[in-house]
């Protein structure tokens, strides 16, 4: 009895059980192990470069505009291409942009521009390719398994998260940035050598065209629904206030003690968020259970507020006595991780189950520049935030807002509260 009802708490894995969808899990594997190197490279580099956390935060800007333009229009796309299509040219792009990263990291370029244009090329390929990339999960499995796939692709995120962060922050004192930046680019090459064996996904109906029209009635059919649009209003709430990664090189350095390349507390620091998800994600089986989506989504995300407060205030009294207080500070963000994944799960579910086929990719555009954008935005406001205030009282004061933020939200739509899930 124990056992099966240890069993009942562990990852549904329904969805794997179809070659498709297994295909393209696999190669969500490898492309976010891969893009995670880079996720910490960038930041590293450029704070290595400038020894400025407001240079950081321009990351936020420089990736935020190519994911507004390119994401809309992915999504687009995605409605009126072959998927399969889409999602192997795309995949390219990325492979072809991370040996640009390389590239200019072995010539040994120190101009922070250069970087922070690159990573303006690979966030517009990362725009384009992710509304396809979940947009074909239900046409790869049954809707009764929605929760289950997409809670499966969120835990491969954070895997991936978890150890592009360790490998990187430890790696990068003593391979450099030019080796990161070329295991990347091998590991998306082996990404789409998984994409290409997907079968052809035309669009189902008559194909639309890839237009601002198009783009528009993405939005009216949004307008349409108001809990669809909830589930994107909080998560901007979590993401804007609530994300301080742009932070966590100058926490890691300046409250921790560690050096300002690199270096274990910092790879703690950016891979403590998804092993939390990680570990919310293994025991993840009661996701399939849950019928109140709207009410799991403004829970999770009032207790990622609250872990990301905790981690502000562990900030707050780092200094002096940092060995403990990266103990705490860990934690917290461990916990917020876990939340977050349990509320991207939820999110996903609802907006897939809401949109029809041909709305689909629009829609994920929408998800996509969102989910990407918010944590952009935050870098931007983190940064800055930061330069005036410090780093603790930016993180804590964000986590208090994600909380009152989520409240207020809940409370002015209840219909988002009373959703439930109908497979």
């Amino acid at each position: 009895m124990v056992s099966a009802r240890f069993r009942a708490l562990l990852a549904d894995t329904r969805p794997l059980s179809h070659p498709d969808f297994r295909r393209l899990w696999v190669a969500n594997i490898i492309t976010v192990i891969g893009g995670q190197l880079t996720v910490v490279a960038v930041p590293a580099q450029l704070y290595s470069m400038t020894g400025s956390s407001g240079w950081v935060g321009l990351t936020g800007i420089f990736g935020l505009v190519p994911l507004l333009v390119f994401g809309l229009w992915g999504g687009a796309l995605a409605d009126s291409l072959d998927r399969r299509m889409l999602l192997v040219v795309t995949s390219i792009g990325l492979a072809v942009t991370s040996a640009l990263f390389w590239v200019q990291a072995a010539l040994g370029v120190t101009n922070p521009w250069v970087l922070l244009w690159l990573f303006a090329l690979q966030q517009a390929f990362f725009a384009l390719n992710q509304p396809v990339r979940t947009a074909i999960v239900p046409r790869l499995v049954p809707a009764r398994e929605l929760a289950a796939a997409n809670s499966l692709n969120m835990t491969v995120l954070q895997v991936g998260a978890v150890a592009g962060p360790l490998v990187g922050g430890i790696l990068i004192p003593v391979i450099g940035f030019s080796a990161l930046y070329a295991i990347d680019a091998i590991c998306l090459v082996l990404a789409v050598l998984m994409v290409v064996r997907l079968p052809m996904l035309p669009p189902i109906g008559a194909p639309t065209k890839a237009g601002l029209r198009s783009v528009f009635d993405g939005f009216v059919y949004l307008a349409k629904h108001p809990v669809v649009m909830m589930s994107f209003a909080v998560d901007i709430v979590a993401m804007v206030f609530g994300m301080p990664r742009a932070l966590f090189p100058e926490i890691a350095n300046m409250s921790f003690g560690g050096p300002t390349e690199g270096g274990w507390v910092f790879a703690l620091l950016f891979a403590a968020i998804p092993l939390g998800g990680v570990l919310g994600g293994i025991f993840s089986g009661w996701v399939s259970r849950v019928s109140r989506h709207g009410l799991a989504v403004v829970i999770a995300v009032i207790v990622w507020g609250a872990a990301i407060t905790g981690f502000g205030v562990a900030v707050w009294f780092a200094p002096g006595r940092p060995g403990l207080l990266v103990a705490v500070a860990v934690g917290c963000l461990m916990i917020g991780g876990a939340a977050d994944v349990a509320s991207a799960a939820f999110r996903s579910t609802i907006l897939l189950q809401a949109a029809t086929d041909d709305m689909r990719g629009r829609l994920q555009g929408v998800f996509t520049v969102v989910v990407s954008g918010g944590p952009r935005v935050a870098d931007l406001l983190h940064g800055s935030t930061a330069a005036l205030v410090g780093t603790a009282v930016a993180t804590a004061g964000g986590g208090v807002l994600v909380i009152i933020g989520t409240v207020s939200l809940a409370l002015l739509v209840p219909a988002f509260v009373r959703y439930r899930f109908t497979p």
